[in-house]
Order: structure tokens, then C-alpha cells, then sequence
């Protein structure tokens, strides 16, 4: 009786030690990644370059993308003889500005840049509360104290995973520190100084042979042309057709369509990186009319504020969820939002949501709008009183 090892294999394959004489492969370097472009990020939901919008709140209503997506644009329109829609131009311009983007201002001079609100610092930065987050610091476990808070937006705290190759723990807290932030917070009782101030570009209304929005958009082409390849452009357009800045002539529809049509095409081309917010008054162009109707389809996102009439009986009747916040100061509408439904990405669940905004020194906050309790009912009254969040001491065991 034969036996045969099991171990060996039926045939061997060829010698897998390298000769001595072999030359030696060429050693590939391995490439760096590009590097990102300051106040870029990719959008959470799809993964498509966003930019911030200045505004924290108004950047996580806008269908999911955490900002803006680069070749949108988004439409304001208020009521009223208001301008809370002129302030937050002014922060989208700013936070362009602090993020040495160009921005390019259509139909304002150069005065209008010299009113834009001062910088604080970075937005997370401006609502963290470092005495609080230093003395309530949860004792359960260690590892979740750099667990983002509820609530935290899209832009939350999310510390990213430790490479093998780091040999220093604390090296992914030096790298966070050096990340530049996404959005920042501004005050609007201070004026911006920032040397990128000095690259915004104006656009003035002057008439001319050709129509006038024909020239507005051959000098846009232009600038946006013989900037860089990799520049991020915002376009602002206040007070768009306003009779006191615009001839008459403009507002006609054979005028504005073509304006607005040539804007999508500059926005979405593959070679360029523009965002633009156009702010009209309703007051003067209702939202009825067939004009700004084919405006709001012609623009990726609408979005209509209106403020409450300027009266102590309106103010207290439109009370703040909580005691220690502020009253809101006017409702948010959204009618539209920059959702791509034949690429896939981005969400419409905000839409026809009841949104307040509240327009303070520092930052343009959007929120859900909810009624306080009646003053006759005493028990809604009370149950609000003492449906409070416990304390901490209470939780601790």
C-alpha cells in the first residue's frame, strides 16, 4: 500500500523569490490628494462641492446640501418695504469675501461692500460656550465627550478617524484647529476689513447702445473669464428690477428671461464655479404675476420671507418657543429648493414647513415657527413652564 503526503500540492507553481539580478521595479510615488478649496465641502447628502451662504440655518435648509451647491442659485424675495433680505446678501457677500472668493455686485457701488458686517470667527466657534462646555463634561465615559451636540446642523462636530501611520494621538486635534471653517459669523454693527475686500467686483447700471441686462451679462462673462480656473465666483444681484436702481425698460419679460436664462447657463457650465442670490421686492412684483413666476422656474431656489407688521401686539403674539429666546421677526417660506430629482441628490421635506427667521446683531437664524400657549389657558401655560430639559445634577448618579 502507496501513501502520499497530504501536504503537498498536486503541481507547483512558478518560484515566487525575486532573483538577485533582477532589476529593481521603478517605485511609484504615490500622489498627494488636490488639495480642497477654502470654503468648499462636499455636500453630506450627495457628495457635490457646496458653499456656505453665510448663515448657518439657511445653509441646512437648503434640501439637504449644508449650503449652497456650486451652479445654483437661489432667489429671495421679501415683503413689505423691509430689508431683511438686503442683510443677508450681505452675509452671503462677506462670508465670499473671508473665503478669498470673487464676488462680483451687480447694480450697487462700491459703498455698498463697505457696509459689510464685521468678522467674529469662525460660526461653530461664535455659538460654542466654553464655560459650559469646560464645566459639563459627562463622567459615564470619556470617549463621548467629543460626540457632536443635538441639533448641531449639518456642519456638527465630527472628528475624523486616526490614521495608522500617526504616531501622536493628539495630531488629529492639531489638524482640526488648522481646518479652515466652512461658515463663519459676522456682526452687523461692525465693517469688514479683509484684504480680499479689495477683489470685489462691481458692475454698475450705466445705459449703453445694446440693452442694458445684455451688457450686465457680457461684462459677468468677462470677469468670470479672466479669473483663474479653480476661482469660486458669487454673483449678487440686490434689489433686482427695482424702479429707483433699474430703467423701466428693464422689467419687461423679453429683457429679464433672456438675463435670467444666460445666468443658468453661466451658472451650470462645467468650467466654472459660481453661486448667485438675487433679491426682488414683492411689494413692487407680485408673486402672481406672470413675470416672477417664470423667474422663480428659472431659479433653483426660492425662498420668500415675510416679516411681521411692525407692532407690539404682533410681536407678542408671535412669542419664541422658549422664554429666553427672541421673538421671531417675520415667517420663511420655502417654494423651491435646489434639488436635482434627474441627478438624484437633495430633498424637498422643508417645503411648505412653517419657518421663522430672526435677523440679530450677529447671525440670520432660521427656525421652526411655533405659537405660544393662549392667555386664558392657564394649564398649556403651566405644562410649558415646567416641561424643561433636568439638569444635569439630576441625571448624574
Amino acid at each position: 500500500m502507496s501513501f502520499r503526503k497530504r501536504n503537498i500540492g498536486l503541481s507547483t507553481g512558478p518560484d515566487r523569490t525575486p532573483a538577485s539580478n533582477a532589476p529593481a521595479q521603478p517605485h511609484r510615488a504615490v500622489q498627494p490628494p488636490p488639495p480642497s478649496t477654502p470654503g468648499v465641502r462636499p455636500s453630506p447628502d450627495d457628495g457635490r462641492p457646496t458653499t456656505s451662504t453665510g448663515s448657518p440655518s439657511l445653509d441646512n435648509l437648503l434640501a439637504g446640501h449644508g449650503g449652497l451647491a456650486i451652479g445654483k442659485t437661489l432667489l429671495v424675495e421679501e415683503n413689505g418695504t423691509t430689508d431683511f433680505a438686503g442683510a443677508l446678501l450681505r452675509y452671503y457677500a462677506a462670508e465670499g469675501v473671508v473665503q478669498d472668493q470673487r464676488v462680483h455686485v451687480i447694480g450697487m457701488p462700491e459703498q455698498w461692500g463697505r457696509t459689510l458686517p464685521g468678522l467674529i470667527g469662525p460660526a461653530e466657534a461664535a455659538d460654542e460656550k466654553p464655560d459650559r462646555r469646560k464645566g459639563e463634561r459627562m463622567k459615564i465615559a470619556w470617549r463621548y465627550e467629543r460626540l457632536g451636540e443635538f441639533g448641531a446642523g449639518v456642519a456638527g462636530a465630527r472628528t475624523p478617524a486616526a490614521t495608522p501611520g500617526d504616531q501622536n494621538p493628539s495630531s488629529t486635534d492639531g489638524n482640526l484647529s488648522k481646518q479652515e471653517a466652512f461658515c463663519h459669523a459676522f456682526d452687523l454693527t461692525k465693517r469688514l476689513t479683509h484684504p480680499s475686500i479689495s477683489n470685489m467686483t462691481y458692475i454698475p447700471l450705466v445705459p449703453t447702445n445694446e440693452p442694458l441686462l445684455v451688457t450686465i451679462q457680457k461684462k459677468l462673462q468677462a470677469a468670470i473669464s479672466s479669473s483663474p480656473p479653480n476661482t469660486i465666483h458669487r454673483i449678487v444681484i440686490p434689489s433686482f428690477l427695482n424702479p429707483t436702481l433699474y430703467p423701466p425698460e428693464v422689467s419687461e419679460p423679453e429683457n429679464v428671461l433672456p438675463f435670467l436664462h444666460s445666468l443658468r447657463a453661466l451658472a451650470s457650465s462645467p468650467t466654472s464655479r459660481i453661486t448667485a442670490m438675487i433679491t426682488i421686492p414683492l411689494s413692487l412684483f407680485p408673486r402672481a404675476s406672470g413675470l416672477v413666476r417664470w423667474m422663480e422656474i428659472l431659479s433653483d431656489g426660492v425662498i420668500e420671507l415675510c416679516p411681521f407688521p411692525h407692532s407690539s401686539d404682533a410681536l407678542s403674539t408671535s412669542g419664541a418657543a422658549t422664554s429666553h429666546e427672541e421673538p421671531p421677526q417675520g415667517m420663511l417660506k420655502t417654494h423651491r429648493l435646489p434639488v436635482l430629482h434627474e441627478r438624484g441628490g437633495g430633498s424637498d421635506q422643508n417645503i411648505g414647513q412653517d419657518w421663522a427667521f430672526t435677523l440679530s446683531r450677529r447671525k440670520f437664524e432660521i427656525k421652526p415657527f411655533s405659537l405660544p400657549p393662549a392667555e386664558g389657558d392657564q394649564e398649556a401655560q403651566n405644562t410649558a413652564q415646567s416641561d424643561k430639559m433636568p439638569k444635569k445634577q439630576d441625571l448624574e448618579f
